[in-house]
Protein backbone atom coordinates (compact mmCIF):
# COMPACT_ATOMS: atom_id res chain seq x y z
CA UNK A 1 0.00 0.00 0.00
CA UNK A 2 1.49 3.29 -1.14
CA UNK A 3 -0.08 5.88 1.13
CA UNK A 4 1.79 8.64 -0.74
CA UNK A 5 -0.68 8.20 -3.62
CA UNK A 6 -3.84 7.75 -1.55
CA UNK A 7 -6.35 9.73 0.49
CA UNK A 8 -9.09 8.58 2.83
CA UNK A 9 -11.62 9.22 0.05
CA UNK A 10 -9.66 7.23 -2.57
CA UNK A 11 -9.18 4.27 -0.21
CA UNK A 12 -12.85 4.38 0.79
CA UNK A 13 -13.79 4.09 -2.89
CA UNK A 14 -11.46 1.12 -3.41
CA UNK A 15 -12.85 -0.59 -0.31
CA UNK A 16 -16.45 -0.04 -1.43
CA UNK A 17 -15.70 -1.28 -4.95
CA UNK A 18 -13.99 -4.35 -3.42
CA UNK A 19 -10.74 -3.62 -5.24
CA UNK A 20 -9.24 -3.93 -1.77
CA UNK A 21 -10.45 -5.51 1.45
CA UNK A 22 -10.15 -3.96 4.89
CA UNK A 23 -8.14 -7.00 6.02
CA UNK A 24 -5.67 -6.53 3.14
CA UNK A 25 -5.37 -2.82 3.94
CA UNK A 26 -4.71 -3.57 7.60
CA UNK A 27 -2.04 -6.16 6.76
CA UNK A 28 -0.32 -3.87 4.25
CA UNK A 29 -0.22 -1.12 6.88
CA UNK A 30 1.23 -3.47 9.50
CA UNK A 31 3.87 -4.61 6.99
CA UNK A 32 4.88 -1.00 6.30
CA UNK A 33 5.15 -0.23 10.00
CA UNK A 34 7.27 -3.34 10.61
CA UNK A 35 9.59 -2.45 7.72
CA UNK A 36 10.29 1.13 8.78
CA UNK A 37 9.69 1.30 12.54
CA UNK A 38 13.09 -0.17 13.54
CA UNK A 39 14.62 2.93 11.90
CA UNK A 40 12.08 5.57 12.97
CA UNK A 41 10.83 4.26 16.36
CA UNK A 42 7.57 6.07 15.64
CA UNK A 43 5.32 3.38 17.18
CA UNK A 44 5.38 2.11 20.76
CA UNK A 45 2.83 -0.62 20.02
CA UNK A 46 1.10 -2.02 16.93
CA UNK A 47 -2.32 -3.62 16.94
CA UNK A 48 -1.90 -6.98 15.20
CA UNK A 49 -5.28 -8.11 16.52
CA UNK A 50 -7.24 -5.06 15.36
CA UNK A 51 -10.70 -5.98 14.13
CA UNK A 52 -11.71 -4.77 10.69
CA UNK A 53 -15.15 -4.53 9.09
CA UNK A 54 -16.06 -7.26 6.61
CA UNK A 55 -18.56 -5.01 4.84
CA UNK A 56 -17.70 -1.39 4.11
CA UNK A 57 -20.52 1.02 4.90
CA UNK A 58 -21.00 4.53 3.55
CA UNK A 59 -18.97 5.83 6.49
CA UNK A 60 -15.82 7.23 4.89
CA UNK A 61 -13.52 6.08 7.73
CA UNK A 62 -14.73 2.48 7.67
CA UNK A 63 -11.74 0.15 7.46
CA UNK A 64 -9.16 2.96 7.40
CA UNK A 65 -6.14 2.31 9.71
CA UNK A 66 -5.24 5.30 11.88
CA UNK A 67 -2.49 5.75 14.48
CA UNK A 68 -3.21 7.09 17.97
CA UNK A 69 -0.77 9.10 20.10
CA UNK A 70 0.07 7.09 23.20
CA UNK A 71 -1.41 9.55 25.69
CA UNK A 72 -4.95 8.91 24.37
CA UNK A 73 -6.67 6.03 26.19
CA UNK A 74 -7.53 2.91 24.21
CA UNK A 75 -8.91 -0.39 25.49
CA UNK A 76 -7.27 -2.45 22.74
CA UNK A 77 -3.69 -1.38 23.51
CA UNK A 78 -1.77 -0.15 26.55
CA UNK A 79 -1.50 3.60 27.04
CA UNK A 80 1.93 4.56 28.36
CA UNK A 81 2.33 8.31 27.70
CA UNK A 82 5.87 7.16 26.76
CA UNK A 83 6.72 6.98 30.48
CA UNK A 84 8.13 4.32 32.80
CA UNK A 85 5.40 5.48 35.18
CA UNK A 86 2.71 4.00 32.89
CA UNK A 87 4.77 1.46 30.95
CA UNK A 88 2.24 -1.33 31.66
CA UNK A 89 -0.95 0.68 32.07
CA UNK A 90 -4.07 -0.85 30.49
CA UNK A 91 -7.07 1.47 30.41
CA UNK A 92 -10.50 0.13 31.35
CA UNK A 93 -12.28 2.67 29.14
CA UNK A 94 -11.90 4.28 25.72
CA UNK A 95 -11.34 8.00 25.13
CA UNK A 96 -14.20 9.95 23.57
CA UNK A 97 -12.22 10.77 20.41
CA UNK A 98 -11.28 7.14 19.72
CA UNK A 99 -14.81 5.98 20.63
CA UNK A 100 -16.23 8.28 17.94
CA UNK A 101 -13.64 7.19 15.38
CA UNK A 102 -14.15 3.48 16.14
CA UNK A 103 -17.90 3.96 15.76
CA UNK A 104 -17.18 5.45 12.32
CA UNK A 105 -15.25 2.28 11.41
CA UNK A 106 -11.68 3.46 12.03
CA UNK A 107 -9.08 0.75 12.67
CA UNK A 108 -6.73 1.54 15.59
CA UNK A 109 -3.50 0.26 14.02
CA UNK A 110 -1.16 1.29 16.85
CA UNK A 111 0.02 3.78 19.47
CA UNK A 112 2.67 6.32 18.49
CA UNK A 113 5.78 7.37 20.38
CA UNK A 114 6.01 10.81 21.95
CA UNK A 115 7.77 12.96 24.53
CA UNK A 116 7.07 11.61 28.01
CA UNK A 117 3.67 12.87 29.21
CA UNK A 118 3.74 15.18 26.14
CA UNK A 119 6.49 17.26 27.76
CA UNK A 120 9.05 18.09 25.10
CA UNK A 121 9.59 19.52 21.64
CA UNK A 122 11.72 16.79 20.06
CA UNK A 123 10.30 13.34 21.00
CA UNK A 124 13.62 12.60 22.70
CA UNK A 125 12.27 12.35 26.27
CA UNK A 126 10.37 9.09 25.63
CA UNK A 127 11.10 6.15 27.96
CA UNK A 128 11.00 4.01 24.80
CA UNK A 129 13.74 5.92 22.99
CA UNK A 130 13.86 8.89 20.63
CA UNK A 131 11.84 9.10 17.40
CA UNK A 132 13.76 9.85 14.17
CA UNK A 133 12.75 12.22 11.39
CA UNK A 134 12.04 10.30 8.13
CA UNK A 135 13.52 13.14 6.04
CA UNK A 136 16.85 12.81 7.86
CA UNK A 137 17.26 10.25 10.65
CA UNK A 138 19.95 12.38 12.29
CA UNK A 139 17.31 15.01 13.03
CA UNK A 140 14.42 15.19 15.49
CA UNK A 141 10.81 14.84 14.33
CA UNK A 142 9.65 17.54 16.73
CA UNK A 143 7.36 16.95 19.65
CA UNK A 144 5.56 15.99 21.55
CA UNK A 145 3.53 14.28 18.79
CA UNK A 146 6.72 13.33 16.91
CA UNK A 147 5.76 9.68 16.51
CA UNK A 148 2.42 10.55 14.90
CA UNK A 149 4.06 13.07 12.54
CA UNK A 150 6.88 10.71 11.55
CA UNK A 151 4.43 7.85 10.95
CA UNK A 152 2.37 9.97 8.55
CA UNK A 153 5.42 11.49 6.83
CA UNK A 154 7.01 8.07 6.23
CA UNK A 155 3.81 6.63 4.76
CA UNK A 156 3.29 4.18 7.63
CA UNK A 157 -0.28 5.46 7.99
CA UNK A 158 -2.52 7.92 6.19
CA UNK A 159 -3.27 9.95 9.31
CA UNK A 160 -2.70 9.99 13.07
CA UNK A 161 -4.05 11.66 16.19
CA UNK A 162 -1.83 13.92 18.27
CA UNK A 163 -2.28 16.31 21.16
CA UNK A 164 -1.29 19.96 21.18
CA UNK A 165 -0.55 21.84 24.42
CA UNK A 166 1.93 24.44 23.14
CA UNK A 167 2.45 23.37 19.53
CA UNK A 168 2.79 19.61 19.87
CA UNK A 169 0.82 18.87 16.68
CA UNK A 170 1.91 21.84 14.56
CA UNK A 171 5.65 21.85 15.30
CA UNK A 172 6.20 18.15 14.39
CA UNK A 173 3.89 18.64 11.39
CA UNK A 174 6.23 21.40 10.19
CA UNK A 175 9.38 19.36 10.88
CA UNK A 176 8.00 16.33 9.00
CA UNK A 177 6.33 18.05 6.06
CA UNK A 178 2.74 17.06 6.87
CA UNK A 179 -0.47 18.95 7.64
CA UNK A 180 -1.36 19.22 11.33
CA UNK A 181 -4.28 21.00 12.94
CA UNK A 182 -5.09 21.94 16.54
CA UNK A 183 -8.79 22.81 16.79
CA UNK A 184 -10.34 25.49 19.00
CA UNK A 185 -10.13 24.68 22.71
CA UNK A 186 -13.38 22.84 23.49
CA UNK A 187 -14.09 21.72 19.91
CA UNK A 188 -12.91 18.20 20.79
CA UNK A 189 -13.44 16.32 24.06
CA UNK A 190 -10.41 15.71 26.30
CA UNK A 191 -12.14 12.81 28.08
CA UNK A 192 -9.67 9.92 28.10
CA UNK A 193 -6.65 12.05 27.20
CA UNK A 194 -3.89 11.90 29.82
CA UNK A 195 -3.78 15.44 31.16
CA UNK A 196 -0.68 17.61 30.91
CA UNK A 197 -2.10 21.15 31.10
CA UNK A 198 -5.88 21.05 31.25
CA UNK A 199 -6.53 24.62 30.08
CA UNK A 200 -4.26 24.18 27.05
CA UNK A 201 -4.45 20.52 25.90
CA UNK A 202 -6.38 19.73 22.72
CA UNK A 203 -6.52 16.67 20.49
CA UNK A 204 -5.49 17.35 16.89
CA UNK A 205 -4.92 15.52 13.62
CA UNK A 206 -1.90 14.96 11.37
CA UNK A 207 -2.22 13.84 7.75
CA UNK A 208 -0.62 14.39 4.37
CA UNK A 209 -3.80 15.84 2.86
CA UNK A 210 -5.90 18.66 4.27
CA UNK A 211 -9.17 16.89 3.40
CA UNK A 212 -8.16 13.83 5.46
CA UNK A 213 -7.67 15.91 8.60
CA UNK A 214 -10.99 17.66 7.91
CA UNK A 215 -12.74 14.28 7.74
CA UNK A 216 -11.22 13.02 11.01
CA UNK A 217 -11.73 16.28 12.92
CA UNK A 218 -15.35 16.42 11.77
CA UNK A 219 -15.89 12.87 13.06
CA UNK A 220 -14.38 13.35 16.53
CA UNK A 221 -15.62 16.90 17.30
CA UNK A 222 -18.61 17.88 19.38
CA UNK A 223 -19.90 18.28 22.92
CA UNK A 224 -19.20 15.51 25.42
CA UNK A 225 -21.03 15.29 28.76
CA UNK A 226 -17.89 13.73 30.26
CA UNK A 227 -15.88 16.91 29.56
CA UNK A 228 -17.22 20.15 31.03
CA UNK A 229 -14.77 22.17 28.89
CA UNK A 230 -16.10 20.75 25.62
CA UNK A 231 -18.24 23.12 23.56
CA UNK A 232 -21.82 22.63 22.38
CA UNK A 233 -21.06 24.74 19.28
CA UNK A 234 -22.37 23.02 16.15
CA UNK A 235 -19.79 21.02 14.20
CA UNK A 236 -19.70 22.16 10.54
CA UNK A 237 -19.40 19.86 7.55
CA UNK A 238 -15.66 20.49 7.23
CA UNK A 239 -15.36 18.18 4.23
CA UNK A 240 -18.50 19.29 2.40
CA UNK A 241 -17.65 22.96 2.89
CA UNK A 242 -13.98 22.54 1.94
CA UNK A 243 -13.05 24.75 -1.00
CA UNK A 244 -9.67 26.00 -2.15
CA UNK A 245 -10.59 29.66 -2.15
CA UNK A 246 -9.07 32.66 -0.36
CA UNK A 247 -10.54 35.38 -2.57
CA UNK A 248 -11.45 38.35 -0.40
CA UNK A 249 -9.88 36.78 2.68
CA UNK A 250 -8.11 39.30 4.92
CA UNK A 251 -4.83 37.94 6.27
CA UNK A 252 -2.65 39.42 9.02
CA UNK A 253 1.08 38.73 9.27
CA UNK A 254 2.46 39.67 12.71
CA UNK A 255 5.83 41.39 12.46
CA UNK A 256 6.87 39.50 15.60
CA UNK A 257 6.43 36.16 13.74
CA UNK A 258 8.86 37.19 10.97
CA UNK A 259 11.58 38.68 13.19
CA UNK A 260 15.34 38.19 13.40
CA UNK A 261 15.05 34.86 15.27
CA UNK A 262 13.50 33.14 12.25
CA UNK A 263 15.92 31.28 9.97
CA UNK A 264 16.43 32.92 6.56
CA UNK A 265 15.52 29.79 4.62
CA UNK A 266 12.31 29.33 6.63
CA UNK A 267 11.37 33.00 6.18
CA UNK A 268 11.91 32.78 2.41
CA UNK A 269 9.58 29.77 2.02
CA UNK A 270 6.94 31.34 4.25
CA UNK A 271 7.07 34.58 2.26
CA UNK A 272 6.58 32.60 -0.98
CA UNK A 273 3.45 31.04 0.57
CA UNK A 274 2.14 34.46 1.63
CA UNK A 275 2.77 35.82 -1.89
CA UNK A 276 0.90 32.84 -3.29
CA UNK A 277 -2.13 33.61 -1.11
CA UNK A 278 -2.04 37.20 -2.42
CA UNK A 279 -1.95 35.88 -6.00
CA UNK A 280 -5.02 33.77 -5.20
CA UNK A 281 -6.98 36.85 -4.12
CA UNK A 282 -6.22 37.34 -0.42
CA UNK A 283 -5.44 40.72 1.12
CA UNK A 284 -2.35 40.69 3.36
CA UNK A 285 -1.29 43.30 5.93
CA UNK A 286 1.39 43.48 8.61
CA UNK A 287 0.13 43.68 12.20
CA UNK A 288 1.65 43.57 15.68
CA UNK A 289 1.31 41.11 18.57
CA UNK A 290 3.64 42.81 21.09
CA UNK A 291 2.94 40.37 23.94
CA UNK A 292 4.20 37.41 21.87
CA UNK A 293 7.64 37.83 23.48
CA UNK A 294 6.13 37.00 26.87
CA UNK A 295 4.22 33.94 25.66
CA UNK A 296 6.95 31.36 26.34
CA UNK A 297 7.56 32.27 30.01
CA UNK A 298 3.82 32.67 30.62
CA UNK A 299 3.13 29.31 28.98
CA UNK A 300 5.77 27.40 30.94
CA UNK A 301 4.49 28.78 34.26
CA UNK A 302 0.84 27.97 33.46
CA UNK A 303 1.53 24.59 31.83
CA UNK A 304 3.99 23.46 34.51
CA UNK A 305 1.64 24.55 37.29
CA UNK A 306 -1.22 22.55 35.81
CA UNK A 307 1.11 19.60 35.18
CA UNK A 308 2.23 19.71 38.82
CA UNK A 309 -1.41 19.37 39.84
CA UNK A 310 -2.39 16.77 37.21
CA UNK A 311 0.58 14.49 37.87
CA UNK A 312 -0.03 14.29 41.63
CA UNK A 313 -2.19 11.22 40.95
CA UNK A 314 0.89 9.16 40.00
CA UNK A 315 1.92 8.30 43.53
CA UNK A 316 2.84 4.61 43.34
CA UNK A 317 -0.33 3.63 45.21
CA UNK A 318 -3.31 3.25 42.90
CA UNK A 319 -1.84 2.52 39.48
CA UNK A 320 1.34 3.06 37.53
CA UNK A 321 4.93 2.34 38.49
CA UNK A 322 5.69 1.49 42.13
CA UNK A 323 9.24 1.36 43.48
CA UNK A 324 10.17 -2.06 44.83
CA UNK A 325 12.72 -0.78 47.34
CA UNK A 326 10.36 1.44 49.38
CA UNK A 327 10.02 0.63 53.11
CA UNK A 328 7.43 3.20 54.22
CA UNK A 329 4.73 5.42 52.74
CA UNK A 330 6.98 8.43 52.19
CA UNK A 331 9.51 6.26 50.33
CA UNK A 332 6.72 4.86 48.14
CA UNK A 333 5.86 8.38 47.01
CA UNK A 334 9.40 9.67 46.64
CA UNK A 335 11.04 6.63 45.06
CA UNK A 336 8.13 5.77 42.76
CA UNK A 337 8.02 9.29 41.36
CA UNK A 338 11.81 9.65 41.21
CA UNK A 339 12.22 6.36 39.35
CA UNK A 340 8.99 6.57 37.32
CA UNK A 341 9.30 10.10 35.90
CA UNK A 342 12.06 11.20 33.52
CA UNK A 343 14.16 14.37 34.01
CA UNK A 344 11.99 16.68 31.88
CA UNK A 345 8.77 15.67 33.67
CA UNK A 346 10.47 16.11 37.05
CA UNK A 347 11.74 19.54 35.97
CA UNK A 348 8.26 20.73 35.04
CA UNK A 349 6.64 19.33 38.19
CA UNK A 350 9.21 21.20 40.29
CA UNK A 351 8.78 24.41 38.30
CA UNK A 352 4.99 24.20 38.60
CA UNK A 353 5.03 23.37 42.30
CA UNK A 354 7.30 26.37 42.92
CA UNK A 355 5.04 28.71 40.90
CA UNK A 356 1.99 27.58 42.89
CA UNK A 357 3.64 27.77 46.31
CA UNK A 358 2.70 30.30 48.97
CA UNK A 359 4.59 33.54 48.50
CA UNK A 360 5.23 32.96 44.80
CA UNK A 361 1.71 32.32 43.40
CA UNK A 362 0.94 36.00 42.76
CA UNK A 363 4.42 36.77 41.46
CA UNK A 364 4.40 33.97 38.90
CA UNK A 365 1.11 32.18 38.22
CA UNK A 366 -1.15 35.22 38.56
CA UNK A 367 1.21 37.31 36.43
CA UNK A 368 1.32 34.61 33.74
CA UNK A 369 -2.49 34.46 33.72
CA UNK A 370 -2.60 38.24 33.25
CA UNK A 371 -0.20 38.01 30.29
CA UNK A 372 -2.46 35.33 28.83
CA UNK A 373 -5.43 37.71 29.06
CA UNK A 374 -3.48 40.49 27.32
CA UNK A 375 -2.53 38.08 24.52
CA UNK A 376 -6.18 37.02 24.09
CA UNK A 377 -7.17 40.70 23.83
CA UNK A 378 -4.52 41.30 21.16
CA UNK A 379 -5.84 38.38 19.10
CA UNK A 380 -9.43 39.61 19.52
CA UNK A 381 -8.40 43.02 18.22
CA UNK A 382 -6.76 41.52 15.12
CA UNK A 383 -9.66 39.16 14.40
CA UNK A 384 -12.07 42.10 14.47
CA UNK A 385 -10.53 43.08 11.11
CA UNK A 386 -8.89 39.91 9.74
CA UNK A 387 -9.91 36.32 8.94
CA UNK A 388 -6.56 34.62 9.38
CA UNK A 389 -3.13 35.15 10.94
CA UNK A 390 -0.23 33.69 8.95
CA UNK A 391 3.45 33.18 9.74
CA UNK A 392 6.11 30.48 10.20
CA UNK A 393 5.19 27.48 12.36
CA UNK A 394 8.74 27.17 13.71
CA UNK A 395 11.78 29.48 13.72
CA UNK A 396 13.97 26.77 12.12
CA UNK A 397 13.67 23.46 10.34
CA UNK A 398 14.23 20.21 12.29
CA UNK A 399 17.41 20.32 14.37
CA UNK A 400 19.92 17.55 15.07
CA UNK A 401 19.21 14.79 17.58
CA UNK A 402 20.86 15.37 20.99
CA UNK A 403 21.74 18.97 20.06
CA UNK A 404 19.31 20.76 22.41
CA UNK A 405 18.08 18.14 24.88
CA UNK A 406 20.49 19.33 27.58
CA UNK A 407 19.47 23.00 27.31
CA UNK A 408 15.82 23.29 28.37
CA UNK A 409 15.62 27.05 27.77
CA UNK A 410 16.76 26.71 24.14
CA UNK A 411 14.40 23.75 23.72
CA UNK A 412 11.45 25.71 25.16
CA UNK A 413 12.04 28.55 22.66
CA UNK A 414 11.25 26.15 19.78
CA UNK A 415 7.57 26.73 20.57
CA UNK A 416 7.61 30.53 20.61
CA UNK A 417 5.46 30.78 17.45
CA UNK A 418 2.96 28.04 18.32
CA UNK A 419 2.33 28.77 22.02
CA UNK A 420 0.25 31.98 21.54
CA UNK A 421 -2.60 30.06 19.84
CA UNK A 422 -2.81 27.65 22.80
CA UNK A 423 -2.81 30.43 25.38
CA UNK A 424 -5.70 32.06 23.48
CA UNK A 425 -7.53 28.78 22.78
CA UNK A 426 -7.54 29.46 19.02
CA UNK A 427 -7.61 26.95 16.13
CA UNK A 428 -4.28 26.74 14.32
CA UNK A 429 -2.59 24.52 11.75
CA UNK A 430 0.74 23.97 10.06
CA UNK A 431 0.82 23.49 6.29
CA UNK A 432 3.97 22.24 4.51
CA UNK A 433 4.95 24.69 1.76
CA UNK A 434 8.57 24.04 0.81
CA UNK A 435 12.05 22.85 1.71
CA UNK A 436 15.01 24.67 3.22
CA UNK A 437 18.34 22.80 2.95
CA UNK A 438 16.36 19.65 2.19
CA UNK A 439 14.12 19.84 5.27
CA UNK A 440 10.41 20.74 5.34
CA UNK A 441 9.12 24.22 6.20
CA UNK A 442 5.63 24.78 7.61
CA UNK A 443 3.38 27.85 7.46
CA UNK A 444 1.12 28.41 10.47
CA UNK A 445 -2.49 29.49 9.99
CA UNK A 446 -4.41 30.83 13.03
CA UNK A 447 -8.14 31.66 12.91
CA UNK A 448 -10.75 33.09 15.26
CA UNK A 449 -12.49 30.63 17.64
CA UNK A 450 -14.38 27.81 15.88
CA UNK A 451 -13.30 29.02 12.42
CA UNK A 452 -11.47 25.82 11.50
CA UNK A 453 -13.16 25.95 8.09
CA UNK A 454 -11.23 29.14 7.25
CA UNK A 455 -7.99 27.29 8.03
CA UNK A 456 -8.96 24.25 5.96
CA UNK A 457 -9.87 26.40 2.94
CA UNK A 458 -6.63 28.42 3.00
CA UNK A 459 -4.60 25.27 3.63
CA UNK A 460 -6.21 23.59 0.64
CA UNK A 461 -5.06 26.47 -1.56
CA UNK A 462 -1.49 26.03 -0.32
CA UNK A 463 -1.67 22.25 -0.80
CA UNK A 464 -2.90 22.68 -4.38
CA UNK A 465 -0.56 25.47 -5.43
CA UNK A 466 2.78 24.58 -3.81
CA UNK A 467 2.97 20.95 -5.02
CA UNK A 468 4.84 20.13 -1.81
CA UNK A 469 3.31 16.64 -1.69
CA UNK A 470 5.40 15.62 -4.70
CA UNK A 471 8.39 15.61 -2.33
CA UNK A 472 9.25 12.34 -0.62
CA UNK A 473 11.19 11.71 2.60
CA UNK A 474 14.24 9.45 2.77
CA UNK A 475 12.49 6.77 4.82
CA UNK A 476 9.30 5.39 3.29
CA UNK A 477 9.18 7.78 0.39
CA UNK A 478 11.60 5.80 -1.80
CA UNK A 479 9.84 2.48 -1.29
Amino acid sequence: MNYFDETIASLHQKLQEKKLSAAELKQATLDQIKATNPTLNSFIAVNEAATVPTEISDQVLAGIPLAIKDNILTKELKTTAASKMLANFQSVYESTVTTKLLKAGMVNIGKTNMDEFAMGSSSETSYFGAVKNPWDTNKVPGGSSGGSAAAVAAGQVLAALGTDTGGSVRQPAAFNGVFGIKPTYGRVSRWGVIAFSSSLDQVGVLSRHVADSAQILQTMSGYDEHDSTSSATDVPDFVGDLKADVRGMKIAVPAEFMGSGVDGGVKAEVQKAIDLLVQQGAQVDEVHLPHTKYSVPAYYIIASSEASSNLQRYDGIRYGYRASDAHNLEEVYVKSRTQGFGPEVQRRIMLGTFALSAGYFDAYFTKAAQVRTLLIQEFDKIFADYDLIVGPTTPTTAFDLNSRIDDPVVMYMNDILTIPANLAGLPAASVPVGLSAGMPVGVQLIARPFAEQTIFNAAQVLENETDFLQNRPLIGGQN
